[in-house]
């Protein structure tokens, strides 16, 4: 499964709950450049590049797939440096809670 197969899936993971209050996009540079718009309690996911964004990661595909499933840390990817971030850290932080991994 591709990265941007992977990323189409969150907007059916999003945990509305830990989601609310949240207005945010996250910009992913993988081969497939995609980013995340999460606003309302809703997600949406599309091509290409965002004109601005809170946080953009830069990894590769595999790698940013293993993370989203938890299979890797966040934490390690970025002190590896398979993983590069521009913006809002904090909220690179909370990627992982805003979505459901069981249903990725």
């Amino acid at each position: 499964m591709s990265a941007n197969d992977f990323l189409a899936k969150l907007p059916a993971a999003l945990d509305s709950g830990a989601a609310a209050g949240t207005d945010c996009t996250i910009q992913f540079n993988i081969a497939k450049p995609a980013y995340v718009v999460i606003r309302n309690g809703t997600c949406e996911v599309r091509d290409g590049t965002a004109a601005s964004s809170d946080v953009a990661l830069t990894m590769a595909d595999d790698d940013l797939v293993q993370m989203l499933k938890g299979e890797l840390s966040g934490m390690s990817a970025f002190m590896s440096g398979k993983l590069q971030l521009d913006g809002d850290m904090m909220l690179a932080q909370r990627i992982a809670t805003l979505f459901d991994a069981s249903k990725l």
